[in-house]
């Protein structure tokens, strides 16, 4: 793999650049959802998900689904999404059929469908990536 391993802030373009190339109104909701790059998901967010191996979480979306949002809904902060650097330069890695903004694009898309209100069973109709 010749390209350049992404830093935070690198990887954080590239899912701005991914929602950037939105079509409306998609890329109006979305730019009101806070984009965090990490390199790690933490010990608590881990628990809680019941998921043993941090490499097995590439990104999550935290927050009420739009299809679930109600005007007496009290936020307790911004809806984001998290990507977690690490897990996704290891899937980059034993992947090796894609690139890296490719891979980040894919993640991005996929934690804001969440945003929308898409189930995993929905994305997965639609998104053929793992086949």
């Amino acid at each position: 793999m010749s390209e350049q391993i992404p830093d935070l802030a690198q990887m954080e373009e590239m899912a701005r650049q991914t929602v950037d190339s939105l079509p409306d109104p998609f890329r109006a909701a979305a730019l009101h959802v806070a984009i965090c790059v990490t390199d790690w998901p933490d010990a608590d967010l881990m628990a809680g998900l019941e998921i043993d191996d941090p490499l097995d979480l590439t990104g999550l979306y935290e927050g009420i689904p739009m299809t679930e949002k109600s005007v007496f809904d009290q936020p307790m902060g911004p809806d984001t999404v998290w990507l977690f650097r690490k897990p996704i330069l290891d899937e980059w890695r034993a992947r090796g059929d894609v690139s890296i903004a490719e891979l980040v694009a894919h993640v991005t898309i996929h934690e804001f469908a969440h945003h929308f209100g898409w189930s995993d069973d929905d994305i997965a109709s639609i998104d053929r990536w793992w086949e």
